[in-house]
């Protein structure tokens, strides 16, 4: 359950990337190639002045190639679909499915973005952008890839919102000592975000965590009842156990077990040793010697039970 909770969580977090924020790491990224490309270049003049006006054309010709198509290849292989620029602006290419690309998916969109962006100066790269629902351009739907936003602004999501009135109590006889704690994780994960997803797909984790969490009870859904209200009403309906269990610890612990205060005896009371009787004196005739009348058994009021025995 949590596995299946987590894959869709991380599908539905992935959040396509829009024209502005896309040409912005474009433009980034071709500002550090360019650069490069012309150290490099003035570089190999120098050092290949000796040669031809061919061999200089085909050094030229690699290098472009080198450097402005196979390293945006090589970084996003390496990176993970992370340029400098994308890195900067917070963007990333995965996958259709939201997994990390390949070699063979950065050679894809390297190859077809030459054509793209640089030999049309971008033109068709934003026309394709434009078009798309997702803002892919060629490379991308060739790649089977998508740029997709890393840093998305974090909702608050604590708030969980309570079931409505008529479900309030409905479920105080649902056994739920069989509910694992993972599936609770997921049933207040849902719950904290459900506003965050989309609706068919919510619809669909209501459903199944509803499901489930009516196969561990043995309780099945209440025709009527949406799926999320049911959640919600039964995660309120363990939370209000929850509470009246530690207040009911909370205020045992606080009173011991005759009905006494822990930790002490109750108000007014002394505590009374209990009488240890005293043996006598054994009598000049041999005789045994008897025990001490206990206090208040036999004993005179002129000679209290201190102990003394008077010789006979």
């Amino acid at each position: 359950m949590s596995e299946l909770v987590t894959g869709e969580a991380v599908a539905l977090e992935l959040r396509p990337a829009r024209l502005p924020s896309r040409a912005l790491a474009v433009l980034l990224d071709l500002v550090v190639a360019v650069v490069a490309y012309i150290a490099v270049s003035v570089g190999l003049l120098m050092a290949t002045a000796s040669l031809d006006q061919a061999a200089q054309t085909a050094v030229s010709i690699a290098t472009f190639v080198l450097i402005l198509v196979g390293a945006p290849i090589a970084v996003e292989t390496l990176s993970h679909g992370r340029s400098l620029g994308k890195l900067v602006c917070g963007l990333r290419v995965v996958r259709d499915d939201g997994g990390p690309i390949r070699f063979r998916h950065a050679l894809v969109r390297g190859a077809i973005g030459a054509f793209e962006i640089l030999l049309t100066f971008g033109v068709v790269a934003c026309i394709a952008s434009l078009i798309s629902a997702r803002g892919r351009r060629l490379g991308d739907v060739f790649a089977g890839t998508l740029v997709v936003r890393e840093r998305v602004p974090v909702a608050r999501t604590g708030f969980i919102a309570p079931p409505p009135p008529g479900l309030a109590g409905r479920f105080s006889g649902l056994d739920l000592s069989a509910v694992p704690d993972g599936l609770w994780l997921a049933v207040r994960q849902y719950l904290a975000r459900t506003r965050q997803l989309d609706p068919q797909v919510g619809r669909a984790m209501a459903e199944r965590l509803a499901g489930d969490l009516a196969a561990r009870t043995g309780a099945p859904v209440p025709p009527g009842v949406p799926p999320a209200d049911y959640l919600a009403a039964v995660l309120q309906e363990r939370q209000a156990r929850e509470v009246r269990r530690v207040f009911e610890n909370g205020k045992g612990s606080a009173v011991g077990p005759a009905g006494q205060p822990a930790g002490g005896s109750a108000a007014g009371a002394s505590y009374v040793p209990p009488a240890v009787p005293v043996e006598r004196a054994a009598p000049p005739g041999g005789g045994s010697a008897q025990p001490a009348p206990a206090r208040g058994e036999g004993a005179s009021a002129e000679s209290p039970a201190t102990g003394f025995v008077p010789p006979a």
